[in-house]
């Protein structure tokens, strides 16, 4: 397997050698998981393999003619990526929460801080790495633990989404990712924003993520300056972002989590 590694979620730890590695949990165990140049390797270290992670590649170089030339140079430039699959529902949904409101930088330190005080904790190649508390675990946790690792405006949050997640999680499981955009709108306070990024992460599937986030804007005017994209509050960036990439949403796909994995290695 080659490719870019996509590191945009916040359980990427990156040593200085260049080596990421990630502890995800399976529907049968927790793995650790490292990737260097020569690609990924991973190994259980809880429970059983019989689910094993699974990584997805993305090609720009498949983007359609109506992707801006500079655009589509920048990201061709970038080559294949690799993104892992995020097998664990309820992690995607506790990332999406955990990213309202704080800038990108923040969210990650907080995520980790989350993962690192209320979940499971195992050795990796560069280091302890976590995976986050269960839902049982969020409902069980005091209010104060919230404030005291810096999730007190995500407590409410956190703690409904645990409990529809305890009750409609085999069925939330089996959606398609626009359908299960939609079942985790029903959560009080998720709205459409914290629901794409979570079902996206979950699916795999980056047609459905917000494509007028900051994120997306931030690196598709760093790839190509010299287009002529709408300022930071104009609504026409969602609209223009759909329409570079056509009726095909593979093609919106790949235009979307291809300028992801292109800003995690520029920053």
């Amino acid at each position: 397997m080659t490719g870019v590694l996509t590191t945009d979620h916040p359980a990427w730890i990156e040593a200085r050698t260049g080596t990421h590695a990630r502890a995800v949990r399976t529907a049968s165990g927790v793995w650790v998981l490292s990737w260097n140049p020569e690609g990924p390797h991973m190994m259980c270290v809880q429970g059983a393999e019989d689910v094993k992670p699974t990584f997805v590649t993305t090609d720009p170089s498949c983007l359609p003619d109506s992707v801006p030339a500079e655009l589509k140079a920048g990201l061709d430039d970038l080559g294949p990526t690799q993104r892992l699959a995020n097998p664990w529902l309820w992690d995607a949904i506790t990332t999406a929460i955990l990213r309202q409101v704080v800038r990108a930088g923040q969210a990650r330190k907080l995520y980790r801080a989350w993962c690192r005080t209320f979940g499971t904790t195992v050795p990796g190649p560069i280091g302890e790495l976590s995976v986050a508390p269960t839902a049982a675990q969020v409902l069980a946790l005091d209010d104060e633990r919230f404030t005291a690792v810096g999730a007190k405006f995500h407590r409410s949050v956190l703690q409904a989404a645990a409990i529809h997640y305890e009750r409609h999680s085999i069925h939330w499981q089996r959606m398609d990712s626009r359908d299960l955009v939609a079942a985790l709108m029903s959560v009080p306070r998720i709205g459409p924003w914290t629901a794409a990024a979570a079902a996206a992460d979950y699916t795999g599937d980056f047609s459905i993520y917000p494509h007028d986030d900051l994120a997306v804007r931030t690196w598709a005017a760093q790839i190509a300056p010299a287009h002529g994209w709408p300022g930071r509050k104009d609504k026409a960036f969602g609209p223009m972002w759909t329409g570079m990439a056509g009726p095909d949403r593979t093609a919106l796909h790949t235009l979307t989590l291809s300028t992801l994995t292109w800003g995690s290695h520029a920053r």
